[in-house]
C-alpha cells in the first residue's frame, strides 16, 4: 500500500542495502509450516508491570528455541519437559564459543543506553535474537543514523515497551512511560508472540509493526507467515489507542520468509533499517511510497555479521577510550567497554 511522506521529509541519494536481495524468478520463499517453540531459560525475578521502563529493560532476555524433531522431548507443559528445555539451554549457552571463550552473565559492550551480555553476543551467532540485540540495533540507528535527518520525526520503540503497551493492565498509565508520540510520524515496533503479563523474556517469534501516523496505517510485516497476526493486531490497536487514532491494518502478504526457525529477529532488525533508510528518509515528500516487500530475499546471516562486525567495532572503540583515560591509568579494567 502505498504511504504519503511527511512533509518534513528528507530527500537524499539512494543507496542500495546489501542485506536486502532482489528475488529472481528461479528462486522460491520457503515458509515453515509449523511455528517454532522455544526452551525456558533461566530467568531473572519478572519485572512489575508498573515500573516496566526500567525493570523489563534490565531483565528482558531472549526467546530461545526448543528442537522440535526430538519426537521423544516431554511436552513443554510438563514439569519434566520445563526441566528438561533448562537443562538444554544450560548446556548451550556453556558449550557455545563466539569467537573467544565467553562467560555467562559476563557484561561486553555498555552502548548509551543498553547493555550487552554475553548470552546476547552467542546469540547472536545463531540463534533467537534477545530483545538486547534488537534494542542494541535501534540504539545504534538512532545514534548513527537518524541524526543525519535532523527533520525526521521517527520513534523505534524498544522491544521492552512495546511489551509494555501490549501487556499493561493500565494502558493509561503505561502510556506515561512511553516516548512522546504526539508529533511522530512513524512508530517502529518489534512485536514478540509472549503473553506472559508477568514476564518480559517469553515467546517464541519477532515480527515488526511499523506505523504511519500521518495515513492512520499499520502495516504488519511477518516472516513466519501470519504467525504473529493476532499479537500485531492486539498492538496497532493499542498503540492507536495511545496516539488517539484509529488505525487500519495491513498484513504485509509479501514479506520476505525466513528459511530456518530461528531468524525471525534478524529479518526484524533488517527490515526495520531498509524501511526506515530507504523507504521513509530516503522518499520525496511530494510522492507516495510503497511499503510492499514483494521480491526481496534477505541475507540473515549477512546481518547477523554486519551487527557482530559493528559490536565489536565500538568494543575496540570503548578499550581504546578506557586506555587512553587518565582515571584508568593504575587501575584494573573492571566492567564492559562503554560508548555514552
Amino acid at each position: 500500500m502505498p504511504m504519503k511522506m511527511a512533509a518534513s521529509a528528507i530527500v537524499s541519494p539512494y543507496h542500495r542495502d546489501p542485506l536486502l536481495l532482489k528475488l529472481k524468478p528461479s528462486d522460491t520463499i520457503a515458509k515453515p509450516t509449523a511455528r517454532p517453540t522455544r526452551p525456558l531459560k533461566p530467568a531473572d525475578s519478572p519485572p512489575s508491570v508498573a515500573d516496566a521502563r526500567r525493570s523489563v529493560e534490565a531483565n528482558s532476555k531472549t526467546s530461545r528455541r526448543r528442537s522440535a524433531s526430538d519426537p521423544s522431548s516431554p511436552s513443554p507443559e510438563s514439569p519434566l519437559g520445563v526441566l528438561k528445555r533448562k537443562m538444554q539451554f544450560r548446556q548451550r549457552l556453556s558449550s557455545r564459543v563466539f569467537g573467544d571463550n565467553l562467560t555467562p552473565g559476563v557484561n561486553y559492550l555498555t552502548y548509551y543506553d543498553v547493555t550487552l551480555r554475553t548470552e546476547d553476543i552467542v546469540a547472536l551467532k545463531d540463534d533467537w535474537l534477545t530483545d538486547n540485540n534488537i534494542s542494541f540495533w535501534q540504539e545504534w540507528l538512532e545514534r548513527e543514523v537518524l541524526p543525519k535527518y535532523p527533520e525526521a520525526r521517527i520513534i523505534l520503540m524498544r522491544p521492552s515497551l512495546t511489551f509494555l503497551l501490549m501487556q499493561a493492565l493500565d494502558l493509561k498509565g503505561a502510556s506515561n512511560a512511553l516516548p512522546d508520540l504526539r508529533k511522530v510520524t512513524h512508530i517502529f515496533l518489534p512485536v514478540n508472540d509472549s503473553r506472559a503479563r508477568d514476564k518480559a523474556d517469553g515467546g517464541s517469534h519477532w515480527s515488526l509493526l511499523l506505523v504511519s501516523c500521518i495515513d492512520g496505517v499499520a502495516f504488519h510485516y511477518d516472516s513466519l507467515g501470519g504467525s504473529n497476526f493476532l499479537e500485531a493486531q492486539k498492538c496497532a490497536d493499542r498503540i492507536g489507542k495511545v496516539i488517539g487514532q484509529a488505525l487500519r491494518f495491513h498484513q504485509m502478504e509479501d514479506s520476505p520468509q525466513q528459511e530456518n526457525g530461528n531468524d525471525c529477529g534478524v529479518y526484524v532488525c533488517i527490515l526495520m533499517r531498509h524501511l526506515l533508510i530507504k523507504r521513509l528518509l530516503n522518499a520525496n515528500a511530494n510522492e507516495k511510497v510503497s511499503m510492499s516487500m514483494a521480491n526481496k530475499l534477505i541475507d540473515a546471516k549477512g546481518g547477523r555479521k554486519e551487527m557482530m562486525k559493528i559490536i565489536e567495532s565500538l568494543r575496540k572503540e570503548g578499550e581504546r577510550r578506557r586506555s587512553a583515560s587518565p582515571y584508568a591509568r593504575g587501575r584494573a579494567h573492571d566492567g564492559a567497554p562503554r560508548i555514552d
